[in-house]
Parts: C-alpha cells; sequence; structure tokens
C-alpha cells in the first residue's frame, strides 16, 4: 500500500473567519503512518492537535479541533478537504494562531499551493491499524436531526452528494453530485467559495463569529440576489457543502469506500456521521 505526503513546504496566510485575526500557516511534509496534524506554534511547547474526528470539540459554522482545552485550532475544513482531495495521506501543518486563515473561502488556494509543491509516494509495507484505513461501508449509516441528514451507503465507489434548500431564490434548492473518480477535486469542488446570508450577518457577528468574514472571502446573499457576484458555478453554494463535507469526514484519515448522501446538513452532522462511522472500525 501506498501513502503520500508533499514534496517539500509551502506557506500562506491570511485572516480567520471568526477570529478576525492574521494567521500564517507552514504546511510540511510528515512521515510515512503520521497522518495529517496541526501545530500550534504560537504556544509554549509548541503543542500537537491531531487531525482527528475524536478531536473535534465544537462546530458552529466551522469545525474545531482541541489536544487540551487550552490548545484549540479552528476552521480546519477547507485545508484538510484540499490535502485530502489532493492524495496528501501525511503532512504536519504549523499555525501562528487559533485559526486557520479563510483565504477567498475556497479551497483552491491550499489546492494550487499543494500542486505547486508536488508529491511524494511513501510505501506502506505493513499497514497500521492506526492509520484509519476503514473496510468498505457494508450496511448504511445515517444521522439526522429534522429533516436534516447524512448517510454513508454502501456503494462500489466513493461518491458524494449533497443538497440544500434555502428561501433565497438565488439559491433555492441545489442538488449536485460528485465522483472523485470522474472529477477532479480541484476542478470540481476546491474553487467553491462559502457562502452566508445577508439577513443573518448581524446576529452572527453580536455572537462573536465571521469576525473575519467579507465580500472578499465570502459569497453573500439577499432576497434580490448575490452582492458579490459572479458565481464560479451555477450550484457553487451547494458545491462548497460538498467541500466541508470532504474536509469533516478526512478526520477518519482515510474515508471507506461509500457513497455519502447528505441533505441540509451542518458541520455537526458530518462529525455525527464521523465518529459513527469510527466507532465500527
Amino acid at each position: 500500500m501506498t501513502q503520500s505526503t508533499l514534496a517539500s513546504e509551502f506557506e500562506l496566510s491570511g485572516v480567520g473567519l471568526h477570529s478576525g485575526e492574521q494567521t500564517r500557516v507552514r504546511v510540511l511534509p510528515a512521515n510515512l503512518g503520521e497522518g495529517r496534524y496541526f501545530v500550534r506554534t504560537d504556544l509554549p511547547g509548541a503543542p500537537i492537535i491531531p487531525a482527528k474526528v475524536e478531536a473535534v470539540s465544537q462546530t458552529a459554522l466551522s469545525t474545531e479541533l482541541s489536544a487540551t482545552a487550552d490548545v484549540q485550532i479552528r476552521t480546519v475544513e477547507h485545508l484538510l478537504a484540499a490535502l485530502a482531495g489532493m492524495g496528501v495521506d501525511n503532512a504536519r501543518i504549523e499555525v501562528d494562531g487559533p485559526e486557520v486563515p479563510l483565504l477567498d473561502g475556497s479551497a483552491l488556494v491550499w489546492v494550487e499551493a499543494i500542486a505547486h509543491t508536488g508529491l511524494v509516494a511513501q510505501e506502506l509495507v505493513h499497514p497500521p491499524a492506526v492509520n484509519g484505513q476503514l473496510s468498505p461501508i457494508a450496511n448504511p449509516v445515517w444521522v439526522r436531526h429534522g429533516d436534516a441528514f447524512v448517510a454513508a451507503l454502501p456503494a462500489a465507489e466513493t461518491r458524494f452528494s449533497y443538497g440544500i434548500d434555502f428561501d433565497e431564490p438565488a439559491i433555492g434548492n441545489q442538488w449536485y453530485s460528485w465522483s472523485p473518480e470522474a472529477e477532479s477535486f480541484a476542478s470540481a469542488i476546491a474553487p467553491a467559495r462559502t457562502f452566508g446570508l445577508a439577513r443573518q450577518v448581524d446576529q452572527l457577528r453580536q455572537a462573536g463569529l465571521i469576525k473575519g468574514g467579507s465580500l472578499e472571502n465570502a459569497l453573500v446573499c439577499d432576497r434580490s440576489g448575490w452582492l458579490n457576484p459572479p458565481l464560479r458555478f451555477a450550484n457553487e453554494p451547494v458545491r462548497h457543502k460538498i467541500l466541508d463535507l470532504v474536509g469533516d469526514l478526512s478526520l477518519l484519515g482515510t474515508w471507506p469506500t461509500a457513497h455519502y448522501l447528505a441533505y441540509k446538513a451542518s458541520h455537526n452532522l458530518h462529525i455525527q456521521l464521523g465518529l459513527a462511522l469510527s466507532s465500527q472500525a
């Protein structure tokens, strides 16, 4: 069995969506079997935070990982989606602050940096169980809340299908199904940006969220349409939801072969599914 890591390191910086703080990220090669993990270089001892589903500490409009009560890293999903989608199994991610920068709101800048850096193969002779190698799904696994759900269904190949439904006419009801075998992550999913509703902005900021959000790093919609067009895809919002799902399920290490199906889901439901799948390993 073969794994991959980066051929060399790269560095990017930007503003965190929720904290509004400027942070710098260095993504470096990691050893065979180490997986993907974060290092808070701004904290004493440079503590490590594993990119594992068991380390998720909160999911309010982003996914946060914690090593201890005082060691967290927030909004990890876009970078992790880029690494997983580009086939990077092992990576050391050094961050000098509490949140991964949002960049343009998609995974595209991360993907471009990974592609520019390149990958190297790592031969795994005796795969240890800790590497997150999960068996293909034999029976459906479902998690739901109200009419929202996310599921993993038995399938011959991996596929991600997602549906969303918003009152705003510019979004409305959207469905998209992505197969890594048929379309590259870099072209079909990575460019899709995060999106928000204008009617929620004030409330979220009063709650201490989206301090770093702007029309430069997120699509914003109201009843009359998009405030900052053009879109990169006609269905960019639902493609971004697939991006989030890929990032959240990357916390399994490698996701088992399945058809992942979601409707009106959230980071919380994504992580609940990940925990359910992990418990079956």
